[in-house]
C-alpha cells in the first residue's frame, strides 16, 4: 500500500503543527484584542475576513508557482513570514494598523499552509490518501485543543503582547521543521497553460466553501457567544478538538475502504446539526453537545474531501488542486465571518449559528449533486 510515515510526511505535519497552533493563538484572543482597540463586532468579523480574502487572492498564485517551481522555496518564505506577523502583532495600535498586518500575514499564511498541503498529496501513497489526509489533519486538530488553551492561560498571566510573542516563538519551529523536508521537486514534463485554479476540483471546492461558511462563525462568534452565555470559549474548543482527534484518521481510513461519499454525507449532516445546536443552547452544556458534533462531523469531512480532491486531479497539477481547495476553504471563512457579523449585529448569535446550518445544509446538497457522480469506483483509488 505504500509507506506513509516518511520523513517528508512527518516534519510537514509537525511543521504545520506548530504553524496551526501559533495561528489558534489569536482565536480566543484577537475579538478581544479588537475590542481593547475600540472595535465592534462588525470589527472582529472583518478582521478575520481581511486575512482569509488575502488567503483566497494568494492561494492560486502559490500554487501556480508551487507546480512550476518546486515546494521548499515558497515553504519556508510563506511559514517565515508568518513568523513575522505574528511578532508584529505585540507593535499594533490602531485598527487601521491591525487591518494593514492581517493582509500581510494572510500572504504568508496563503504560501505556508498551500505549501504543505501539497507536499503531503506528493508523499502520501494514493492507496492510503484518505488516512494520510486524516493525520496530516491532526496538526489542525491539536493545534485547536492547545492554542486557545496557551493564549487563554498566557493572557491571563501576561499580557496580549506575551500571547503574540509565544505565537511567534511557535512559528519559528515551525520554520526549523520545515527546512528539514526534504521532498524532491519532479515538474510536469509537459508545461500547460497557465491556469490559477483548477476546473476539476471546483466541485469539492463548492462543497467545502459552503461547509467553512460555517467554520467562519465557529471561529469567529462562537467565543463572544459562550462569554454572553457564561461559558468558558476554551472548554468548546478542546471538546471539539478532542472529537476531532477522534474522527479524522478513523474517517480518512474508512474513506480509503468504503469511498468518499459513504464518509461525507453522514459527517456534513452531523455539522448542520452541530450548527442547529448551538443557535440553541442556553449554556455550556449544549456548547459541548454541539462541540462533539461538529467535531465528529467536520473533522470527517474534511480529509474525505481532500481525499476526493486528490482522485479528481491530475497528479502534475496538485498544486493548483491543493490551492483550488484552500482557496474554497479561506472564502467561506472569509464570507462567514464578514457577512455573519452583520448577522451577529442585527439579530444576534443565535441567527448566526442558524444561517451557518442552511450553509451546512447546502454544502451537503452540493455533494450529492455534484462531486459523489465524479468519483470513480474504488479500484480507482490505486491511480498513480
Amino acid at each position: 500500500m505504500g509507506r506513509l510515515w516518511t520523513p517528508a510526511f512527518i516534519f510537514t505535519s509537525l511543521g504545520s503543527l506548530f504553524t496551526f497552533t501559533s495561528f489558534y493563538l489569536l482565536l480566543p484572543t484577537l475579538p478581544l484584542f479588537i475590542q481593547e482597540l475600540g472595535g465592534l463586532e462588525t470589527h472582529v468579523g472583518l478582521s478575520v475576513g481581511v486575512f482569509n480574502i488575502t488567503a483566497v487572492l494568494i492561494r492560486p498564485v502559490a500554487g501556480l508557482l508551487l507546480d512550476r517551481y518546486g515546494r521548499r522555496p515558497f515553504f519556508l518564505g510563506g511559514v517565515a513570514l508568518f513568523a513575522l506577523c505574528m511578532y508584529a502583532y505585540g507593535w499594533v495600535g490602531s485598527l487601521a494598523a491591525l487591518f494593514v498586518l492581517r493582509f500581510v500575514h494572510g500572504i504568508g499564511w496563503a504560501f505556508g499552509t498551500t505549501s504543505a498541503t501539497t507536499t503531503v498529496a506528493d508523499v502520501v501513497p494514493p492507496a492510503r490518501r484518505g488516512e494520510g489526509m486524516g493525520w496530516y489533519g491532526l496538526a489542525m486538530t491539536l493545534s485547536m485543543a492547545v492554542g486557545p488553551l496557551l493564549a487563554t492561560w498566557t493572557l491571563a498571566g501576561w499580557s496580549y503582547r506575551g500571547v503574540f510573542v509565544l505565537g511567534t516563538i511557535l512559528a519559528l519551529l515551525a520554520l526549523a521543521s520545515v527546512s528539514l523536508v526534504r521532498h524532491p521537486f519532479r515538474p510536469a514534463a509537459e508545461q500547460r497553460r497557465l491556469q490559477l485554479l483548477e476546473p476539476a476540483a471546483f466541485p469539492v471546492a463548492l462543497c467545502m466553501l459552503l461547509l467553512t461558511f460555517a467554520y467562519g462563525a465557529v471561529t469567529t462568534f462562537l467565543p463572544l457567544l459562550a462569554v454572553s452565555l457564561a461559558a468558558n470559549p476554551g472548554t468548546f474548543f478542546l471538546v471539539y478538538a478532542l472529537a476531532l482527534t477522534a474522527a479524522r484518521p478513523l474517517a480518512g481510513k474508512l474513506s480509503d475502504r468504503l469511498g468518499e461519499a459513504r464518509i461525507a454525507v453522514p459527517a456534513v449532516s452531523l455539522a448542520a446539526a452541530a450548527m442547529l445546536v448551538i443557535s440553541a443552547a442556553t449554556g455550556v452544556g449544549g456548547l459541548i453537545l454541539a462541540a462533539i458534533l461538529y467535531g465528529i462531523g467536520f473533522g470527517s469531512a474534511h480529509p474525505t474531501m481532500q481525499a476526493a480532491l486528490l482522485r479528481l486531479v491530475p497528479r502534475e497539477r496538485f498544486g493548483v488542486g491543493s490551492a483550488t481547495f484552500s482557496t474554497a476553504f479561506d472564502l467561506g471563512i472569509a464570507l462567514g465571518s464578514t457577512l455573519l457579523g452583520w448577522a451577529a449585529d442585527a439579530w444576534g448569535y443565535r441567527w448566526v449559528f442558524t444561517l451557518a446550518a442552511v450553509s451546512v445544509g447546502l454544502s451537503l446538497a452540493a455533494f450529492l449533486a455534484a462531486v459523489r457522480p465524479r468519483l470513480a469506483p474504488r479500484s480507482a483509488a490505486l491511480d498513480a
